[in-house]
Formats: C-alpha cells, structure tokens, sequence
C-alpha cells in the first residue's frame, strides 16, 4: 500500500485528473449516442446521481469564497484559511471526489450502455486517488490543522459524512 502511496504522489500533479477529465468528458458526450436504457428506475437513480453531483459542484464555490479568506479578484480555489465547514463539514473533496462520482455514476446509470459504463469505472478509481494526492497537498499547506480535519471529516462518503456532522451536533 505504502508503494501505491509513493508512486500517486509521484506522478504529474495533474495526470490523473487530466486522464480522468478526459474520460468523463468522452464520457457524457458518448452517452448522447450510445444508450440502451433497460431500467427506468435506474435511469431516475442516475439523474439523483448527477443532480446531487451539481448540489456537491456549485456549494464549494461559495463556501470557499465566503470562508476560505480568498484573495479579491483570485480564483475560489486560492483559499488561505483552511475551510472546515458547510459541504466541507461532510467531505473533504466535495467537487474533485463527490461531485466527480456521482458525474461518472449518474451517466453510467442514465445511458445504461457497457461502453459509457467502462469510461466511468475507468475514470472513478483515477478521481479517488486524485483525491488521496490532494489530501497530502493540503497537508502540505495548512499541516496539522488539516491531519485533525481527515480525522473528523471523510473524503468523498458523504452519506458518512452526513452521519458523523448528525452525530456531532447531537452529542454538543
């Protein structure tokens, strides 16, 4: 596990991303010209999935520019503050984790074709270890603050994430 750790941390900052955007992006595109729905039920499971995803895609935004003491006139990702609040109270990597998964899902679901379904568990594992790489570069800019924040707050599972914010507040 240790070598998997090293060799991510290794790679091109933006490789796995890179690669998985491309996935995704060919993707959604792919799934306009190739679905073979078998299931409504999965279908409306599949659109859950992407409406959720757009909730996970969009609360960042804010949460960063309003908490995240960014910069005026600086990008909403440029934060100064570690921000451990709102969406970020749920999980750690709301738009490049959750949002990006459900995106993945919620297509495959959606076109129900083997092809849209191979791109998105492609893309899937790449956007999980992005993540696990962009825990460490957080680390890296707010240390410890940042070690007891992964402690309490999970990467991408939000539904644990939802429990633990429930379990919290109701043990305060």
């Amino acid at each position: 596990m240790e070598r998997l750790r090293k060799t991510i941390y290794s790679l091109n900052p933006y490789l796995l991303s890179s690669v998985a955007s491309v996935l995704t992006v060919a993707q959604v595109i792919l799934a306009f010209f190739f679905h073979a729905p078998f299931s409504e039920a999965l279908q409306w499971v599949g659109w859950i999935c992407l409406w959720t995803a757009g909730v996970f895609g969009v609360l960042p935004i804010y949460t960063l520019r309003r908490k995240g003491g960014v910069p005026q006139g600086e990008s909403y990702v440029k934060t100064t503050r570690l921000v451990d609040s709102g969406i970020y109270a749920i999980v750690r990597h709301p738009q490049g984790g959750v949002a990006w998964l459900l995106i993945n899902l919620g297509v495959m679901l959606v076109a129900q074709h083997w092809l849209i379904a191979v791109l998105g568990l492609v893309s899937m594992p790449l956007v999980y270890l992005d993540a696990i790489k962009a825990d460490r570069y957080a680390i890296e800019k707010f240390g410890d603050d940042y070690r007891r924040y992964m402690e309490k707050v999970p990467r991408v599972n939000f539904i644990s994430g939802i429990l633990r914010l429930i379990q919290r507040r109701v043990v305060v």
